[in-house]
């Protein structure tokens, strides 16, 4: 209230409504939603559209191949190839290469428990173990092998594979490619069926005894070169040097010869002293 004397007397008069605590509210609560609109509208204009954010978890290749994980290699690798206690370890960060190794060579799935894994018919079109492969590969960072592996086979070098693969493979595989025993049962497989990428990649992943020949050991190219040269002359069957003995290398070779020697040595001794 608000007084105001005039020829000696009082007179009051009361100040027009404002409104009071309720319109302050009333105006604090447009200018809130007004503030809340404008930070929708620069944020919708300036963030990401929900579509770019969205983007597949998988590739199709690799969705695919989760399909078929779930399928036939669940039971032993568990959900999401994390493995499983006593039945198949886990699968995060192998790569594709020793999926492709594994289950383009029929080894995968395994059929039992041995001292080795054996090669069997593959249970998966070379689609599917691509599919798998990519499934894999996307669970962490592993080798994996490249596409132009064929277009490097194609220009090696076979007499440089030659000399790669004496020093490198033939301890193991023999000169000929057969194969060997090692110990425990364990042994070095033939290469007479491997393909050019099954080649590649057990030279990546290093399954079972067999070491890992990464780039940095054998630059791509020279493991295209080893290649060629399994392909081209050890898988060929063609021998220009004559019999190949089975082809185990100057074991058998030397056998023969010793023998072969010593019998001629023999007949010609006997025919020396019946002359004589």
């Amino acid at each position: 209230m608000e007084t105001s004397a005039r020829s000696g007397s009082r007179r009051t008069w009361s100040r027009p409504w404002s409104g009071g605590p309720v319109r302050r509210r009333f105006s604090a609560g447009v200018r809130l939603v007004v503030a809340l609109l404008l930070a929708g509208g620069v944020h919708a204009l300036f963030a990401p559209s929900a579509r770019a954010q969205e983007e597949p978890r998988l590739s199709a290749a690799a969705a695919e191949g989760e399909a078929l994980f779930e399928v036939g290699c669940i039971t032993c690798h568990g959900r999401s190839a994390g493995g499983v206690e006593g039945r198949g370890p886990s699968l995060i960060n192998v790569g594709g290469a020793s999926v492709e190794f594994q289950v383009g060579t029929g080894r995968m799935p395994l059929a039992r428990q041995e001292a080795q894994a054996q090669r069997k018919p593959p249970q998966y079109s070379d689609e599917e173990v691509r599919q798998l492969a990519a499934y894999i590969d996307s669970l962490g960072v592993g080798p994996v092998v490249p596409d132009d592996v064929g277009a490097r086979v194609e220009h090696a070098d076979l007499a440089r594979g030659g000399e790669l693969f004496r020093v490198n493979c033939s301890q193991c595989h023999a000169f000929g490619g057969g194969g060997g025993a090692l110990s425990s049962g364990k042994y070095a497989p033939s290469l007479y069926p491997a393909s050019d990428r099954i080649i590649y990649a057990a030279m990546l992943s290093g399954p079972q005894n067999m070491p890992v020949f990464g780039d940095n050991t054998l630059t791509p190219q020279e493991k295209a070169n080893i290649i060629a040269y399994i392909q081209r002359v050890i898988q060929s069957d063609t021998d220009p040097g004559g019999f190949s003995l089975g082809r185990y290398g100057p074991s058998t070779e030397g056998l023969a010869v010793f023998l072969v020697g010593i019998v001629a040595l023999v007949f010609a001794s006997l025919w020396i002293a019946g002359k004589s």
